[in-house]
C-alpha cells in the first residue's frame, strides 16, 4: 500500500498496532519522516544504573500514547520510525561498564589509575569502545540524513550524542546546543573515561561548529567546570535553576525567561534534554537526580516558543530515561516528551503537523 492508503485505513483512535514500530504506527523507514535512533549505551555510569534499558522502555511505553497530540494532532501521519541498530551496542555496553566499575572503585579509593597497568588498560579499552561506538553512531545518522530524514537520537546516557553532533557538523557550519539538564556535564575526561556521560558538553564544544551552549537547569556543577564556563568567553551560557527560580519569585514570567533563552542562542538549534533536568518525580529512576528542576509543562513551552521562534530547529537528543524495576512510569514520561519534540521538530520544518485543537471553554 503507498503511505496514503496506509494513513486512510489506519485508526489512530485504537491501541497502537504491536507489531508496529514506536507509538504503534504502520510506516516503514522509508514513509517516514523522521527516523529515531537508540543508542542503548551507558559504559561510564558512575551513580545509578539503568540509561541503556532507557530506549526500550520508551519504545514499549509508545504504544500507550494517544496520537492526537493537542499541538500536533497530524503529526502521527508524518512517520516516526524506530531505527534497526546493531545487538552489538548494548552487549558491548553492558560488557564494558562491567569493566569500568573497578576502575570507578579505585578512584573512589584515592588511586592512580596509571600506577595499575591492568586497570590502565582496561581505560584504554574502554575509551577505544566509547569512541568506535559514537563513529558508528554518526555514520547512521548521517546515511539517515542524506537519505532526506529528519533524524533524532534517544539515548542511553548523555555520552551518547557525541557522534550525532558530529555527524550534524558535517551539514550545519554553525549551529547552537539548547541544553536541558541538571548537570553542566563540562567535566574533562572525568573519571579518566575520555566520552564520560558527565563529559558530553565538553567534548561537544571540541566540534568547532558547535558555536554556543546554552545551558538551562543547572544545579549541580564542580569548580572545573565553572572553570570551563569562564574560558570560554561566553560560548557557553548557563541558567541554574537557583537564578531561574529567584527571578520567578520576584516576577520574572517563564515567558520572559524563555525568549531570553531562546535569543542567546545562534540561528540552527540541536536540543540536548538530559531527563533529569525536570523535577525528579517525573523521572525517579534516571541516574543522578538532582532536587529542583523544571516540569514537563515548562519544558514543552519552551520547546514551542523555540519552534515558533524563527530560529531552525536541525535535531534533538532525549537521554538518561531508565526505567523502574516495578513500574514503567520513567519510559511512559520519555515516550510521551520524545513524541512532543518530534511534532517541535516537524513542525519547525515546514512539515503539516496538523492545526492545534483548541477548546471553547465558557
Amino acid at each position: 500500500m503507498t503511505k496514503e492508503q496506509i494513513i486512510q485505513s489506519f485508526d489512530p483512535s485504537q491501541p497502537g498496532l504491536a507489531d508496529a514500530t514506536i507509538f504503534g504506527l504502520p510506516f516503514n523507514s522509508e514513509q517516514s519522516e523522521i527516523i529515531i535512533i537508540p543508542v542503548p549505551w551507558e559504559v561510564t555510569v558512575s551513580y545509578g544504573a539503568g540509561a541503556s534499558e532507557g530506549p526500550q522502555a520508551v519504545l514499549d511505553a509508545s504504544f500507550q500514547v494517544d496520537l492526537n497530540h493537542q499541538n500536533f494532532p497530524d503529526l502521527w501521519k508524518l512517520g516516526l520510525y524506530y531505527a534497526e541498530i546493531p545487538d552489538t551496542w548494548k552487549t558491548d555496553s553492558d560488557k564494558y561498564k562491567i569493566l569500568a566499575q573497578p576502575i570507578i572503585q579505585a578512584l573512589e579509593e584515592g588511586l592512580n589509575i596509571a600506577d595499575i597497568p591492568a586497570l590502565q588498560a582496561d581505560l584504554n579499552t574502554i575509551n577505544e569502545a566509547c569512541h568506535n561506538v559514537h563513529q558508528q553512531v554518526k555514520e547512521k545518522v548521517e546515511y539517515w540524513m542524506n537519505q532526506g530524514k529528519k533524524v533524532v537520537l534517544l539515548g542511553g546516557d548523555h555520552s551518547t550524542p557525541l557522534g550525532y553532533y558530529q555527524a550534524l557538523a558535517t551539514k550545519h557550519n554553525d549551529f547552537g546546543i539548547l541544553h536541558l539538564d541538571a548537570h553542566m556535564d563540562l567535566r574533562i575526561a572525568y573519571e579518566g573515561f575520555t566520552y564520560s556521560h558527565a563529559s558530553i558538553m565538553y567534548n561537544a564544544l571540541q566540534i568547532p561548529q558547535i558555536t554556543k551552549i546554552v545551558q538551562v537547569g543547572i544545579r549541580d556543577f564542580c569548580e572545573q567546570e565553572v572553570s570551563v564556563v569562564n574560558e570560554q568567553n561566553g560560548r557557553v551560557v548557563v541558567h541554574t535553576d537557583s537564578d531561574l527560580k529567584k527571578e520567578t519569585f520576584e516576577g520574572v514570567t517563564w515567558q520572559q525567561q524563555c525568549e531570553a533563552i531562546i535569543n542567546a542562542l545562534p540561528q540552527k538549534v540541536c536540543i540536548s534534554f538530559d531527563i533529569d533536568g525536570m523535577y525528579p518525580w517525573y523521572c525517579p529512576n534516571t541516574g543522578t537526580p538532582v532536587p529542583g528542576g523544571f516540569s514537563f509543562e515548562q519544558a514543552t513551552y519552551l520547546f514551542n516558543k523555540l519552534a515558533d521562534s524563527g530560529k531552525e530547529i536541525i535535531g534533538f537528543d532525549l537521554v538518561e530515561v531508565a526505567p523502574g524495576e516495578n513500574d514503567d512510569w520513567d519510559g511512559n514520561v520519555g515516550a510521551r516528551m520524545l513524541f512532543h519534540m518530534c511534532g517541535v521538530l516537524a513542525k519547525n520544518n515546514g512539515l503539516n503537523t496538523g492545526k492545534q485543537i483548541n477548546f471553547i471553554r465558557k
